[in-house]
């Protein structure tokens, strides 16, 4: 069997498009083999910055001969039919063959598709692969149609076998396969032929060209820490940025230069991320200070100074870059520490968030507002809580994050202390855009969970009362993540909060700004009581009910907030539910038992939602709630089809004295025992202790079914009978919708 190389040479391939490219020419090449019969043992990949190698063992020799039969029109059918079926398998009519059965004699087809040579089938593969190579950008050069990432200088495309090295005959736009490559650029430029994996391999090291990607970030990241070592420092984990860097380059050195004193009391995380967006530099810290103190950068090449002419030129350009940094420094922190940020909060008054939704000041003053409200609900100091908010995005207008946007909310935390602001202040700064992603930790201190909450909702309820909503593929402004994040701050914490409250008054807040031109004086100035009445008795309906009455009139713009809210409230707590849906199915959480609790009242308190979710998963994971909940199911479809059968309700407390056995008499007293105790427990919210109450009533509902038919003939039994059902099932549904589970 022979083995397959393909190497694809070029100009420099951006360093992010390197292992997605290697991997489509793998998947490509693999799948248009074996759809052509070709089979193989096993496929490799390899990168550099200027080819993509794949090379793959024990592929067939030959595609297999297929034989196909075809089964056509009667023999005794019109001659245009027979005409086509003809064309269609390329025979003649004394190619093909008659056969009979029942329903008469028809003409088969049998074709032979004779194997072809492994080379010829390559070639075609190729082809089509290079032609249609999903690049996420690609270009034209010179006269040919070919469109590459870079220039394609050569196309190396061998088979070997043990007779020796086949080339595949492959030519495209003036490209011609053969067996050769070439080295590095400068320190190796000559080409040089390749008979195998093996040799191309080896004589790629010896032209000062590691093949390998991951060969290369380890001997980088190997070479940077020992360099670290020696002079008593490390080097900060970058692995984005190591990958990254073993992009660029085909022969990686390793030099470590010093950064200029003049720098090196810059903020550890501006001289890391100026480093590493301009320079591509590893930082290099001192363990003790955490200070940054040096820089690793690695060269894509050996030179007789040993890289002291390079390691020069770049700390040239890093004072340079770094200047420009200092200078943005010490300007912002002019601003912080002598206008308490004031400058930056009045720019913001002229930077559009949305067309909609106002500026950025208008948001903040929302957010404020919300972060007012949320604080006391969550143990936070309101006036702490206000501060934050108010000043949590000032640094949007700041020189530093202009410059590195990546920064925002950490040098707001150093503009906040250079203020003279208290830390909680000064951390929420930082913290309120937590978390980003599913592993980001979340903010604990209590501050910066309120700032963080009252802008994450600020966010999706300005979308909501646009109607502007996620999409299943589409999600612009990331309002699933901050549904998530929301999520996961309240339920990391603890924190009770009723959502549905917070939801209405900022859903007002924002429609108040969409919708303002629509209202007259004595509607916009009522606002501010809507909201107090909203966070008096949590209920927008009957809260905004309550301020026209005492405004009088006619109020059109209040009267249509009193439906179109409480609806936009309702479907964006929908959406978060279905985001709690994912995120506890991913933690194992059976989705009807999530809907079995999303049923129940109080469903907009997430914590409380989980407790219950949490206890009746492992409720029903016993062999008693198990049975419990046949038991439920088998009372609860005996009283469903007598009520749709009888036209009635059964919902008439059921009389001990029209009992007619033990075990009916035994499960009333069971029932008067363990409802008082399911009570008690589900007021203090324990919900384990409720659902043991509930599994304690299983052997009394398992010897009534036994014992007794509910259809009884007497219609007075019959009836106490079906009302006992009621009482089962009202008991066991002041737990969860247990309806709503399945099995």
């Amino acid at each position: 069997m022979p083995d397959l190389l393909i190497e694809l040479f070029s100009e420099e391939i951006p360093a992010r498009m390197q292992a997605g490219a290697a991997e489509a020419l793998k998947k490509r090449m693999t799948d248009g083999l074996v759809e052509a019969g070709l089979t193989y043992g096993h496929a490799g990949v390899f990168h550099t910055p200027r080819r993509l190698t794949l090379a793959i063992e024990g592929l067939l020799a030959e595609s297999p001969t297929q034989r196909e039969e075809r089964r056509g029109p009667r023999a005794d059918a019109p001659a245009k039919a027979i005409e086509g079926f003809l064309r269609g398998a390329g025979l003649t009519r004394d190619q093909v063959e008659e056969r009979s059965d029942k329903k008469g004699s028809f003409l088969f087809a049998v074709i032979e598709k004779p194997g072809r040579p492994a080379a010829e089938i390559v070639a075609e593969v190729l082809t089509d692969t290079i032609q249609n190579f999903p690049w996420p950008k690609s270009m034209r050069w010179g006269a040919g149609n070919l469109r590459w990432v870079r220039p394609l200088h050569s196309i190396l495309a061998i088979l070997t076998t043990e007779a020796g090295t086949i080339v595949v005959p492959f030519t495209l736009e003036g490209l011609e396969a053969g067996t050769k490559t070439r080295g590095h650029r400068f320190m190796a430029p000559d080409a040089f032929s390749v008979s195998s994996f093996e040799d191309y391999a080896a004589k790629l090291k010896r032209a000062f060209v590691v093949l390998d990607p991951q060969e290369r970030a380890d001997h980088i990241w190997n070479d940077a820490t020992n360099a670290a070592f020696a002079a008593g420092l490390e080097v900060v984990e970058d692995p984005g940025l190591l990958a990254e860097v073993a992009g660029l380059v085909e022969w990686p050195v390793v030099l470590m230069g010093e950064i200029g004193e003049d720098f090196l009391e810059l903020p550890p995380e501006v001289l890391r991320t100026s480093m590493k967006e301009h320079q591509k530099f590893f930082s290099v810290k001192n363990p003790k200070t955490g200070r940054i103190e040096r820089f690793v950068t690695v060269a894509n090449r050996e030179t007789a100074d040993q890289g002291a002419t390079v390691l020069a030129g770049n700390q040239k350009v890093l004072t340079a870059r770094l200047s420009d940094a200092k200078f943005f420094w010490e300007n912002d922190l002019r601003v912080a520490t002598k206008a308490q940020m004031q400058p930056w909060l009045d720019q913001l008054a002229q930077v559009t968030f949305h067309a909609r939704l106002g500026s950025q000041a208008e948001r903040i003053a929302r957010i404020t507002a919300l972060a007012r409200d949320v604080a006391p609900l969550i143990g936070a100091e309101v006036t702490l809580a206000e501060t934050a908010a108010s000043v949590a995005k000032a640094d949007l207008s700041s020189e530093m994050v202009y410059e590195f946007p990546e920064l925002q909310g950490l040098m707001g935390r150093y503009y906040a202390k250079a203020a003279g602001l208290p830390e909680a202040v000064a951390a929420a700064c930082e913290e309120h855009y937590a978390p980003l992603g599913p592993s980001d930790a979340v903010p604990m201190a209590p501050v910066s969970q309120a700032v963080a909450l009252a802008d994450k909702i600020d966010t999706l309820t300005g979308f909501w009362a646009m109607d502007e909503k996620p999409t299943g593929s589409k999600d612009p402004y990331a309002l699933r993540r901050a549904a998530l994040g929301v999520i996961r701050i309240l339920l990391d914490s603890g924190h009770r909060v009723n959502l549905d409250r917070l939801f209405d008054a900022q859903l007002l807040r924002h429609r108040v700004k969409i919708d303002s031109d629509d209202a007259d004086t004595d509607e916009i100035s009522a606002l501010d009581d809507i909201l107090d009445e909203i966070a008096d008795h949590g209920v927008f309906g009957a809260a905004i009910r309550t301020v026209i009455e005492r405004l009088g009139g006619d109020l059109p713009f209040l009267n249509r907030l009193v439906s179109e809210v409480p609806d936009a409230s309702t479907d964006l707590l929908g959406f978060f539910h279905d985001r709690l849906k994912v995120h506890l199915r991913q933690d194992g959480m059976r989705h009807d038992v999530i809907d079995a609790c999303l049923a129940m009242p109080g469903n907009d308190d997430l914590v409380l939602l989980v407790r219950r979710a949490t206890a009746l998963s492992a409720f029903l994971a016993s062999q008693e709630g198990d049975n419990l909940l046949q038991g439920f199911k088998r009372a609860n479809n005996l009283l469903s089809q007598a009520e749709a059968q009888d036209g009635v309700a059964y919902e008439y407390g059921a009389d001990p004295k029209f009992a007619e056995t033990e075990e009916e008499r035994a499960l009333f007293t069971a029932l008067a025992a363990a409802r008082p105790k399911i009570d008690t427990a589900l007021q203090a919210e324990d919900f384990a202790t409720a659902m043991e109450a509930m599994a304690d009533l299983r052997p009394f509902i398992d010897g009534f079914f036994e014992a007794v038919q509910v259809n009884a003939d007497s219609a007075i039994v019959r009836r106490n009978r079906l009302n006992m059902l009621h009482t089962i099932r009202e008991t066991c549904l002041k737990v969860a919708d247990l309806t709503r589970l399945e099995g």
